[in-house]
């Protein structure tokens, strides 16, 4: 008895810390291994192309296979995000409140969600991949490649959707180093098993992606066994599962902007990848492949940082806790714009070190370099988009996020990749590559405008509605 006493001391402190600790010191302690997840992740999803891309022989048109894959596995990510992203700040918000069962049913309503999303993708992919594929940008040259991996990833999508959609509820509990271990097991795994498959065994493009399917089912059982183990705050418990629309219809709300933020992507990679094929052919989409990859780059790591203050303004604002709310939200803004405008620096003096790391073919380097440089013009201050877009999910304001996932995607980047090619008619493939960089200003540009008015009503209690409750 009394070390069960000493253990649910233990998980009551890991969580009450969210609402005493400072917020400086608590941010830095959750986000630390939330970005070091997020780093882990990017390997995780990076060293396939980077194996794939130096298979002897046909390694520059395997690379760009598997690349024209991503938009389908960026869709499998984004329903994991629908499910995970929408429910984890819920049930941070309940716990700020002290309602454990209703945080609990959350998460039981999650995992049957997840459930039922993987089962009817894997079945969508297997049957219509190549379709879907060729839909995407593949050509008769990369489609073999690009059919072998992914109807190979599709068999484990069950895995990626539990992996990514469940450990979001760790770190929500303030267990930010239990869910980069997640995320690490993972990646070692990968790391380790992409050479033996690729080169050892000769299995080429199949081979990384079984290596990828089965590091993913090891992640998700060191997943489901805290969340169902003694250390966890909230437990998947076997009377949650059953799906209720009073709780899985607003955690499906408010994930559904980092829903479209993810799922569009796909749509990006379809509008992006057909039109530099007809401008520049299979080069200038291999150079995308390599964008979209240093994109990542920029992503992930702030959506460490972001997986990091998210408990923390969450259990505030549901605990009334305003001062820790601001305090947390301008910690988070300014580590955002300092990596984001790092990485800009890194990408703008040397594009030729990022493409190397996948393919050192002369061509990619002499084609690839001016127009990475142009693809990133403006992602110095897209750690701006990320802080505040991300805390109005924290906030449980699913109206505003929702509007700002559609914004910039949606209603700008893709018009814009039409637009320009026929504005800018002497280099119709850079013009291309051009479209992502405006959109990405007047997206900041707004998102900045409507944070600043929202955020001014929270700090003057204007707000009365209780979004959790919405």
């Amino acid at each position: 008895m009394d070390r069960m006493k000493q253990m649910d001391d233990q998980k009551a402190a890991q969580t009450d810390a969210l609402g005493t600790e400072p917020v400086g010191r608590l941010m830095l302690r959750l986000a630390a291994p939330s970005i070091a997840a997020q780093v882990i992740n990017l390997l995780y999803n990076m060293v396939d192309r980077i194996y794939i891309g130096h298979i002897e022989g046909i390694g520059q048109m395997a690379l760009t296979g598997v690349g024209v894959c991503l938009p389908l596995i960026m869709l499998i990510s984004a329903f994991a995000a629908l499910a995970g992203m929408g429910s984890a700040p819920r049930a941070s918000i309940f716990l700020g409140k002290g309602e454990k069962e209703k945080a609990e049913q959350t998460l039981g309503n999650a995992v049957s969600l997840l459930f039922l999303i993987a089962v009817t993708l894997t079945v969508l992919f297997l049957v219509f991949a190549k379709d879907l594929l060729l839909m995407f940008g593949a050509s008769e040259n990369t489609i073999p490649y690009a059919v072998q991996y992914m109807r190979i990833y599709s068999c484990g999508t069950l895995f990626v959707q539990f992996t990514l959609g469940l450990n979001v509820f760790i770190s929500a509990q303030g267990f930010a180093k239990t869910s980069m271990l997640t995320v690490m097991i993972g990646a070692i795994c990968n790391i380790i098993l992409d050479p033996i498959l690729i080169f050892g065994l000769h299995m080429g493009v199949a081979g990384a992606a079984l290596a990828t399917i089965i590091s993913q089912c090891i992640s998700m059982i060191w997943i489901l066994r805290f969340l169902t183990g003694p250390k966890t705050v909230i437990r998947i418990r076997k009377r949650n599962l059953k799906l209720s629309s009073e709780i899985i219809l607003p955690s499906v709300a408010l994930g559904l902007s980092p829903f479209i933020m993810q799922s569009t992507e796909s749509l990006l990679s379809i509008c992006f990848n057909s039109s530099l094929l007809k401008y520049g052919g299979d080069v200038a989409v291999g150079t995308m492949t390599i964008a979209s990859s240093i994109m990542q780059f920029a992503m992930l790591p702030l959506q460490g940082l972001t997986q990091g203050s998210q408990p923390i303004i969450s259990y505030n604002f549901g605990a009334h806790n305003m001062d820790r709310v601001k305090k947390g939200f301008q910690i988070l803004l300014v580590s955002c714009v300092t990596f984001s405008m790092t990485l800009w620096a890194l990408v703008m003096i040397a594009p030729q070190a990022f493409i190397r790391l996948f393919n050192d073919s002369q061509e990619l380097l002499e084609f690839g370099a001016p127009c990475i440089r142009i693809y990133m013009a403006m992602v110095g201050i897209f750690g701006i988009q990320i802080a505040c877009q991300q805390t109005f999910i924290a906030l449980g304001n699913a109206k505003n996020s929702l509007f700002l996932a559609l914004l910039r995607k949606i209603i700008l980047l893709i018009p814009l990749i039409y637009i320009m090619p026929a504005i800018f008619t002497q280099n119709q493939t850079r013009a291309v590559f051009m479209a992502e960089p405006v959109a990405d200003f007047l997206a900041v540009t707004t998102t900045a405008f409507l944070f600043a008015r929202y955020f001014k009503k929270i700090m003057g209690g204007h707000l009365e509605k209780d979004v959790a409750g919405a």
